[in-house]
């Protein structure tokens, strides 16, 4: 009877002998996935120990001989690094790109994905599938004829540029995944709307909104995490003054080579904004990660 019992999903042992059996039973995954873990994890320890030792140390010995040497952790990295003005504003570059882009997506992103999901007009299915088209279309393939756009509407190299660039390439997708969750919404709710007498702007405001807020959550942190990170449009679009904190990073790169005492607290910084975004928002990722997992 116990063993039957125990099949049961959601079955917690309750004598002694039924706990440590499962203990042991499921040991050998908990093992399994606390070493993935660690395994995935050491890079970034990695990272975040190189960031706080000096650049001699970091040129004798590498970051694991912190744990018998805790001597050779120093703050000094990171008040050489944050003194320079020109993290300051790459930081905030990276701030004015990454904000607008993120929030004027999932705005434009909603408001298209509940046209396609509710709202009848032409072409509604033909316009759709451009949309979708749009996903295939590799971002190099832009970059020269929109760097040429952008040149004759003298916003190249501004932050302007990179916006917009990103905007353009992030809607796609954007699009084709709420639209997936608002399709899934109750038609019954939409009709009781309208026949109260609630126009489209107040269904989507009142009713679309609240209810996709998982989906435009995680969609948001995506999006702000792609172009934090992004480098390849930043590089292109957005050189010199207007260069954000990936650029920044690179010419520090290029300019001293290994010297990591400069580039892993730099690489370092450019890791709290995203981790405190996803963080923060993590209830509504977990949310949208799951909406439509279960019925």
């Amino acid at each position: 009877m116990v063993a039957h019992t125990e099949d049961i999903a959601g079955y917690q042992p309750k004598t002694l002998s039924q706990k440590i059996t499962r203990a042991i039973s499921k040991g050998p995954i908990h093992v399994f996935l606390i070493l993935m873990g660690l395994f995935w994890l050491t890079p970034t320890i990695g990272l975040l120990l190189t960031s706080f030792r000096s650049a001699a140390d970091n040129g004798e010995s590498g970051w694991w001989e912190v744990f018998s040497e805790p001597g050779q952790l120093t703050l000094e990295p990171y008040q050489n690094i944050l003194s320079d003005a020109g993290l300051t504003t790459a930081f905030w570059n990276t701030i004015k790109i990454a904000v607008p882009t993120s929030i004027l997506v999932v705005i434009i992103a909603a408001m298209a994905a509940y046209a396609f999901s509710w709202m009848n007009f032409r072409f509604r299915e033909p316009l759709f599938l451009i949309v979708v088209g749009m996903l295939v279309v590799p971002l190099q393939m832009a970059l020269i004829p929109a760097a040429r756009l952008f040149n004759g509407l003298n916003i190249f190299g501004t932050v302007s540029a990179a916006i917009i660039f990103h905007i353009a390439f992030g809607l796609p997708f954007a699009i084709f995944l709420l639209r997936n969750f608002f399709i899934g919404i109750p038609k019954d709710i939409m009709e009781a709307a309208r026949i109260d007498g609630a126009s489209e702007l107040q269904i989507f405001r009142r009713i679309m909104l609240p209810l996709g807020m998982p989906a435009i959550a995680s969609l948001l942190i995506f999006q702000f995490m792609w172009t934090w990170n992004d480098l390849l449009v930043a590089l292109t679009f957005a050189p010199g003054d207007a260069a954000p904190l990936t650029v920044f990073i690179q010419a520090q790169t290029r300019q001293f080579g290994a010297n990591l005492d400069v580039i892993a607290p730099g690489a370092f910084l450019t890791m709290i904004v995203p981790l405190i975004v996803f963080f923060a928002f993590q209830r509504y990722f977990v949310e949208g990660v799951l909406a439509g997992s279960v019925k």
